[in-house]
Protein backbone atom coordinates (compact mmCIF):
# COMPACT_ATOMS: atom_id res chain seq x y z
CA UNK A 1 0.00 0.00 0.00
CA UNK A 2 1.15 3.31 -0.87
CA UNK A 3 2.32 5.02 2.29
CA UNK A 4 2.80 8.92 3.17
CA UNK A 5 5.61 10.02 6.19
CA UNK A 6 4.40 11.89 8.18
CA UNK A 7 7.22 14.30 10.49
CA UNK A 8 5.74 14.54 14.10
CA UNK A 9 6.71 16.67 17.01
CA UNK A 10 5.19 14.14 18.71
CA UNK A 11 1.78 16.44 20.27
CA UNK A 12 -1.14 13.97 19.78
CA UNK A 13 -3.50 16.99 18.61
CA UNK A 14 -0.81 17.61 15.76
CA UNK A 15 0.05 14.25 15.32
CA UNK A 16 -3.79 13.47 14.89
CA UNK A 17 -4.55 16.36 12.23
CA UNK A 18 -1.53 14.68 9.98
CA UNK A 19 -3.06 11.11 10.46
CA UNK A 20 -6.78 12.34 9.39
CA UNK A 21 -5.33 13.95 6.39
CA UNK A 22 -3.49 10.67 5.08
CA UNK A 23 -6.80 8.94 5.86
CA UNK A 24 -8.49 11.63 3.97
CA UNK A 25 -6.43 11.04 1.36
CA UNK A 26 -6.39 7.10 1.38
CA UNK A 27 -2.98 6.78 2.20
CA UNK A 28 -1.28 4.56 5.12
CA UNK A 29 1.02 6.37 7.11
CA UNK A 30 4.42 6.19 8.85
CA UNK A 31 5.64 8.17 11.85
CA UNK A 32 8.72 10.19 12.01
CA UNK A 33 9.15 11.85 15.48
CA UNK A 34 11.87 14.92 15.18
CA UNK A 35 12.99 17.54 17.93
CA UNK A 36 15.51 20.43 17.81
CA UNK A 37 18.19 19.35 20.50
CA UNK A 38 18.44 23.29 21.99
CA UNK A 39 15.86 26.27 21.24
CA UNK A 40 18.49 27.98 19.59
CA UNK A 41 18.53 25.28 16.83
CA UNK A 42 15.07 25.83 16.00
CA UNK A 43 16.05 29.74 15.87
CA UNK A 44 18.19 29.31 13.12
CA UNK A 45 15.85 27.12 11.36
CA UNK A 46 14.13 29.76 10.53
CA UNK A 47 16.53 31.82 8.88
CA UNK A 48 17.83 28.92 7.57
CA UNK A 49 14.81 28.21 6.06
CA UNK A 50 14.54 32.12 4.31
CA UNK A 51 17.89 31.48 3.06
CA UNK A 52 16.95 28.29 1.27
CA UNK A 53 19.34 26.42 3.42
CA UNK A 54 17.86 22.74 3.75
CA UNK A 55 19.88 21.01 6.38
CA UNK A 56 19.46 18.22 8.67
CA UNK A 57 21.99 18.99 10.79
CA UNK A 58 19.58 21.38 12.88
CA UNK A 59 17.06 18.78 14.38
CA UNK A 60 16.96 14.95 15.19
CA UNK A 61 15.56 12.45 13.40
CA UNK A 62 16.16 8.97 11.83
CA UNK A 63 17.12 8.23 8.52
CA UNK A 64 14.29 7.15 6.47
CA UNK A 65 14.33 5.75 2.98
CA UNK A 66 12.70 6.81 0.27
CA UNK A 67 9.59 4.43 0.07
CA UNK A 68 6.96 7.59 0.32
CA UNK A 69 4.66 9.25 -1.81
CA UNK A 70 4.70 12.53 0.27
CA UNK A 71 5.41 13.64 3.27
CA UNK A 72 3.08 15.64 5.83
CA UNK A 73 3.90 17.94 8.81
CA UNK A 74 2.08 19.59 11.71
CA UNK A 75 3.39 22.59 14.15
CA UNK A 76 6.37 24.88 14.50
CA UNK A 77 8.81 21.90 15.53
CA UNK A 78 8.31 19.74 12.12
CA UNK A 79 7.33 22.83 9.33
CA UNK A 80 11.06 22.66 8.92
CA UNK A 81 11.94 19.29 8.98
CA UNK A 82 9.27 18.10 7.35
CA UNK A 83 10.26 20.37 4.12
CA UNK A 84 14.05 19.42 4.70
CA UNK A 85 13.06 15.68 4.75
CA UNK A 86 10.94 15.97 1.61
CA UNK A 87 13.28 17.86 -0.23
CA UNK A 88 15.90 15.18 0.19
CA UNK A 89 13.60 12.22 -0.47
CA UNK A 90 12.40 14.31 -3.16
CA UNK A 91 8.95 14.00 -2.84
CA UNK A 92 6.01 16.57 -2.19
CA UNK A 93 5.26 17.74 1.35
CA UNK A 94 2.22 19.34 2.95
CA UNK A 95 2.02 21.20 6.13
CA UNK A 96 -1.26 21.59 8.14
CA UNK A 97 -1.69 24.76 10.34
CA UNK A 98 0.06 27.92 9.28
CA UNK A 99 3.68 27.75 8.87
CA UNK A 100 4.03 31.60 9.96
CA UNK A 101 7.68 32.68 10.00
CA UNK A 102 9.04 30.29 7.21
CA UNK A 103 9.12 30.30 3.56
CA UNK A 104 5.67 29.41 1.90
CA UNK A 105 7.13 27.56 -0.21
CA UNK A 106 5.34 24.13 0.87
CA UNK A 107 3.50 22.40 -1.92
CA UNK A 108 0.22 22.72 0.08
CA UNK A 109 -0.33 24.53 2.94
CA UNK A 110 -3.94 23.45 4.87
CA UNK A 111 -4.53 26.63 7.26
CA UNK A 112 -6.87 27.82 9.45
CA UNK A 113 -8.94 30.46 8.04
CA UNK A 114 -8.95 32.12 11.34
CA UNK A 115 -5.20 32.54 10.33
CA UNK A 116 -5.76 34.67 7.93
CA UNK A 117 -3.36 33.14 5.30
CA UNK A 118 -2.40 34.80 2.74
CA UNK A 119 -4.13 34.36 -1.01
CA UNK A 120 -1.95 31.90 -2.84
CA UNK A 121 -2.39 28.52 -5.02
CA UNK A 122 -0.43 26.32 -2.27
CA UNK A 123 -2.24 27.46 -0.15
CA UNK A 124 -6.31 26.18 1.22
CA UNK A 125 -8.03 27.60 4.04
CA UNK A 126 -9.93 25.06 6.04
CA UNK A 127 -12.69 26.11 8.78
CA UNK A 128 -11.76 23.79 11.22
CA UNK A 129 -9.19 20.97 12.19
CA UNK A 130 -9.02 18.15 10.08
CA UNK A 131 -10.52 15.24 11.97
CA UNK A 132 -10.57 11.38 11.54
CA UNK A 133 -13.21 10.30 8.20
CA UNK A 134 -12.97 6.59 9.41
CA UNK A 135 -16.52 5.88 9.74
CA UNK A 136 -15.01 2.33 11.20
CA UNK A 137 -14.09 4.08 13.92
CA UNK A 138 -16.89 6.12 14.69
CA UNK A 139 -18.95 2.66 14.71
CA UNK A 140 -16.56 0.81 16.25
CA UNK A 141 -16.93 3.27 19.00
CA UNK A 142 -20.39 3.70 19.08
CA UNK A 143 -20.24 -0.15 19.23
CA UNK A 144 -18.08 0.06 22.42
CA UNK A 145 -20.36 2.59 24.15
CA UNK A 146 -23.39 0.86 24.19
CA UNK A 147 -22.29 -2.15 25.50
CA UNK A 148 -21.89 0.55 28.62
CA UNK A 149 -24.80 2.07 28.57
CA UNK A 150 -28.23 2.35 25.91
CA UNK A 151 -30.02 5.43 26.19
CA UNK A 152 -33.49 5.05 26.65
CA UNK A 153 -34.32 8.37 25.21
CA UNK A 154 -33.14 11.18 23.37
CA UNK A 155 -29.82 12.11 24.21
CA UNK A 156 -27.77 14.98 24.97
CA UNK A 157 -23.97 15.56 25.81
CA UNK A 158 -20.98 17.69 27.68
CA UNK A 159 -17.60 17.44 26.41
CA UNK A 160 -15.38 19.45 28.90
CA UNK A 161 -11.80 20.03 27.99
CA UNK A 162 -9.83 22.34 30.72
CA UNK A 163 -7.44 25.05 31.15
CA UNK A 164 -4.70 25.88 28.41
CA UNK A 165 -3.02 29.14 26.74
CA UNK A 166 -6.62 30.01 25.56
CA UNK A 167 -8.67 29.25 28.41
CA UNK A 168 -9.64 28.96 32.00
CA UNK A 169 -11.65 26.73 33.61
CA UNK A 170 -13.07 27.07 36.64
CA UNK A 171 -15.94 25.29 39.07
CA UNK A 172 -17.63 28.73 39.22
CA UNK A 173 -17.74 29.00 35.63
CA UNK A 174 -18.68 25.51 34.43
CA UNK A 175 -21.64 25.38 37.57
CA UNK A 176 -22.93 28.37 35.31
CA UNK A 177 -22.84 26.23 32.05
CA UNK A 178 -24.22 22.98 33.73
CA UNK A 179 -27.31 24.82 35.69
CA UNK A 180 -28.39 26.62 32.56
CA UNK A 181 -27.71 23.02 30.59
CA UNK A 182 -29.53 20.87 32.93
CA UNK A 183 -32.72 23.57 32.74
CA UNK A 184 -32.79 23.84 28.81
CA UNK A 185 -32.63 19.99 28.28
CA UNK A 186 -35.04 18.50 30.80
CA UNK A 187 -37.09 15.50 29.28
CA UNK A 188 -33.36 14.60 27.53
CA UNK A 189 -31.25 11.95 28.65
CA UNK A 190 -27.71 13.45 29.54
CA UNK A 191 -24.15 12.20 29.03
CA UNK A 192 -20.42 14.09 29.88
CA UNK A 193 -17.31 13.34 29.75
CA UNK A 194 -14.18 15.13 31.03
CA UNK A 195 -10.43 15.06 29.39
CA UNK A 196 -6.72 14.59 30.79
CA UNK A 197 -6.96 18.17 31.17
CA UNK A 198 -10.08 18.58 33.24
CA UNK A 199 -8.91 20.27 36.73
CA UNK A 200 -9.79 17.70 39.46
CA UNK A 201 -12.11 20.54 41.29
CA UNK A 202 -14.26 20.63 37.79
CA UNK A 203 -14.42 16.98 37.54
CA UNK A 204 -16.27 16.77 41.20
CA UNK A 205 -18.17 19.40 40.55
CA UNK A 206 -19.61 17.44 37.64
CA UNK A 207 -19.71 14.22 39.02
CA UNK A 208 -22.05 15.42 41.82
CA UNK A 209 -25.03 16.49 38.80
CA UNK A 210 -26.97 13.71 37.74
CA UNK A 211 -25.99 12.70 34.33
CA UNK A 212 -27.56 9.79 32.54
CA UNK A 213 -23.91 8.65 31.80
CA UNK A 214 -20.41 9.95 32.79
CA UNK A 215 -17.33 9.30 32.03
CA UNK A 216 -14.91 11.45 34.71
CA UNK A 217 -11.73 10.61 32.50
CA UNK A 218 -9.12 10.88 35.89
CA UNK A 219 -11.01 7.58 36.74
CA UNK A 220 -11.65 6.00 33.12
CA UNK A 221 -9.61 6.32 30.12
CA UNK A 222 -12.20 4.91 28.01
CA UNK A 223 -13.63 7.29 25.01
CA UNK A 224 -17.21 8.22 24.83
CA UNK A 225 -17.02 10.68 21.82
CA UNK A 226 -17.49 8.82 18.93
CA UNK A 227 -20.95 7.61 20.16
CA UNK A 228 -21.56 11.16 21.70
CA UNK A 229 -20.79 12.83 18.28
CA UNK A 230 -22.92 10.03 16.32
CA UNK A 231 -26.17 9.76 18.55
CA UNK A 232 -26.38 12.51 20.34
CA UNK A 233 -28.99 15.42 19.59
CA UNK A 234 -27.14 18.21 20.66
CA UNK A 235 -23.34 18.22 21.80
CA UNK A 236 -22.62 21.02 24.01
CA UNK A 237 -18.32 21.24 24.09
CA UNK A 238 -16.31 23.91 25.61
CA UNK A 239 -14.55 26.34 23.75
CA UNK A 240 -11.18 25.37 24.75
CA UNK A 241 -11.72 21.83 22.83
CA UNK A 242 -11.26 23.26 19.25
CA UNK A 243 -10.44 19.71 18.32
CA UNK A 244 -13.52 18.27 19.58
CA UNK A 245 -15.93 21.11 18.31
CA UNK A 246 -14.48 20.53 15.05
CA UNK A 247 -15.45 16.88 15.23
CA UNK A 248 -18.59 17.62 16.28
CA UNK A 249 -19.48 20.14 13.19
CA UNK A 250 -17.95 17.45 11.15
CA UNK A 251 -19.75 14.40 11.81
CA UNK A 252 -22.82 13.27 12.79
CA UNK A 253 -26.43 15.49 12.87
CA UNK A 254 -25.66 16.99 16.31
CA UNK A 255 -26.64 20.70 16.83
CA UNK A 256 -23.63 22.34 17.98
CA UNK A 257 -23.29 24.43 21.61
CA UNK A 258 -20.07 26.43 22.70
CA UNK A 259 -19.17 26.60 26.21
CA UNK A 260 -17.22 29.96 26.19
CA UNK A 261 -14.29 29.78 28.20
CA UNK A 262 -11.93 31.45 26.45
CA UNK A 263 -9.20 34.05 27.34
CA UNK A 264 -8.86 36.57 24.98
CA UNK A 265 -12.24 37.10 22.93
CA UNK A 266 -10.58 38.64 19.80
CA UNK A 267 -7.70 35.57 19.35
CA UNK A 268 -8.07 33.60 16.87
CA UNK A 269 -9.34 30.62 18.77
CA UNK A 270 -12.66 33.34 18.57
CA UNK A 271 -12.40 33.61 15.33
CA UNK A 272 -12.96 30.54 14.81
CA UNK A 273 -15.92 29.99 16.62
CA UNK A 274 -17.06 33.11 15.27
CA UNK A 275 -16.72 31.80 12.16
CA UNK A 276 -18.57 28.52 12.55
CA UNK A 277 -21.13 30.72 14.32
CA UNK A 278 -21.88 32.74 11.11
CA UNK A 279 -22.13 29.25 8.99
CA UNK A 280 -25.21 27.99 11.42
CA UNK A 281 -22.61 25.04 12.33
CA UNK A 282 -22.72 26.42 16.00
CA UNK A 283 -24.14 28.70 18.91
CA UNK A 284 -22.46 29.81 21.85
CA UNK A 285 -24.67 28.60 24.24
CA UNK A 286 -26.16 31.32 27.46
CA UNK A 287 -29.07 29.66 28.08
CA UNK A 288 -30.78 29.35 25.18
CA UNK A 289 -31.03 26.61 22.40
CA UNK A 290 -30.64 27.20 18.62
CA UNK A 291 -30.97 25.57 15.52
CA UNK A 292 -26.99 25.19 14.42
CA UNK A 293 -26.29 21.64 12.79
CA UNK A 294 -24.85 22.52 9.79
CA UNK A 295 -22.28 20.21 9.19
CA UNK A 296 -18.38 21.38 7.48
CA UNK A 297 -17.44 19.08 4.36
CA UNK A 298 -13.62 19.42 3.55
CA UNK A 299 -14.47 16.94 0.44
CA UNK A 300 -12.93 19.48 -1.94
CA UNK A 301 -10.02 20.97 -0.08
CA UNK A 302 -8.66 17.42 0.17
CA UNK A 303 -9.40 17.11 -3.59
CA UNK A 304 -6.83 20.24 -4.27
CA UNK A 305 -4.60 18.90 -1.48
CA UNK A 306 -4.63 15.89 -3.72
CA UNK A 307 -3.65 17.52 -6.54
CA UNK A 308 -1.10 19.86 -5.33
CA UNK A 309 0.76 16.94 -3.80
CA UNK A 310 0.85 15.20 -6.95
CA UNK A 311 -0.90 11.94 -5.66
CA UNK A 312 -3.14 9.54 -7.66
Amino acid sequence: MKKILIVTDGKAGHENQSKALCEALGYSHDLLKVSYPFRLCKALSYAADKAGILTTSLFSAEKVHNDYEAVVCTGSTAFYPGKVIARQLKISVAALLFPSGYKLDFDCILAPAFDNPPDRENIIPIPINLTAVNTDFYEKGTSAFLKRHTPQKPAVAVIAGGPNSIASMTTAEMKVHLDRIFKATEGFERCVTTSRRTPAAVDELIDSYPFDYKLIYSRDQFNPIPAFVSLCERLFVTADSTGMISEAVTRGKAHVEVLMNLNNPHSKFARFIDGLVKEGCAHIFEGTLADANRKVSLESAIEKARKLLGLG
